[in-house]
């Protein structure tokens, strides 16, 4: 039976010392299989966001285990972390987090720069890519001549250019409106669907939660709820 693609293990994360000490999870057990679509909900503090940071590698558990793919990531250096993140991992913002100056194209084709792939083969990737996002024709745009859902869809092909197993979404609608997020969210559907993309999605929003299989509700640093959703909006 292979391994989750994420494996927590009596996973804590505490910030501060003593009297000032806050404990943001508290000994979490968590599985996520491949191919999985999950939202962590909760209200602001519940822990949702902490635990989406750990699973990026973005944070460590102060103690307790975080396996990816079976590797114990708390025994990894900041040099395997930093490459796990960038072969393994694929990241969306509610923020969008583009470059204002450089085109839709030149955006998405930045993770592929860092890697030293060759100026022929980013093109093609990224022509490819961009293309499966639904942004054919918008290549040479700037972030400013785009609507957030185009924005947004800029983000998440720059996320899948590098073909992650694992993608990371916080709030991926949290700056649109309700139209444009649910095209966004048919749209993560459409790629968990048809890429079997690992897709761990924060969101406070029920109706944006009703497009995943699996809903894992924090309260208090611990997981008060974890449930299948019985009818997932169709991708």
């Amino acid at each position: 039976m292979a391994a989750p693609v994420i494996e927590f293990e009596q996973v804590s994360k505490i910030y501060g010392q003593a009297d000032a000490a806050v404990v943001a999870l508290d000994r979490i057990d968590l599985r996520i299989e491949p191919g999985e679509f999950v939202a962590l909900m909760g209200p602001s503090g519940s822990g949702k966001s902490t635990c989406l940071n750990i699973v990026g590698c973005l944070d460590a558990p102060s103690s307790g285990r975080y396996l990816f793919r079976g590797v114990d990531t708390t025994q990894l250096s900041r040099d395997q972390l930093a490459l796990l993140r960038r072969h393994y991992l694929g990241f969306v913002f509610q923020g969008f987090n583009l470059v204002a100056r450089t085109s839709a194209r030149e955006n998405v084709e930045l993770p592929l720069i860092y890697r030293g792939v060759p100026a022929a083969e980013r093109r093609a990737l990224t022509r490819q890519v961009m293309a499966e996002v639904g942004l054919e024709g918008r290549e040479r745009h700037l972030p400013s001549q785009l609507s957030g859902g185009q924005q947004q869809r800029v983000a998440i092909a720059r996320a899948l250019v590098t073909r992650p197993a694992v993608l990371l979404a916080d709030e991926p609608t949290g700056n649109l409106d309700s139209a444009r997020s649910h095209e966004l969210m048919r749209l993560l559907g459409a790629l968990n669907h048809s890429r079997g993309l690992t897709i761990v999605m924060v969101t406070h929003e029920p109706d944006m939660a009703a497009y995943a299989h699996r809903v894992v509700r924090f309260l208090d640093g611990r997981i008060a709820d974890d449930h299948p959703v019985t009818q997932a909006v169709a991708s």
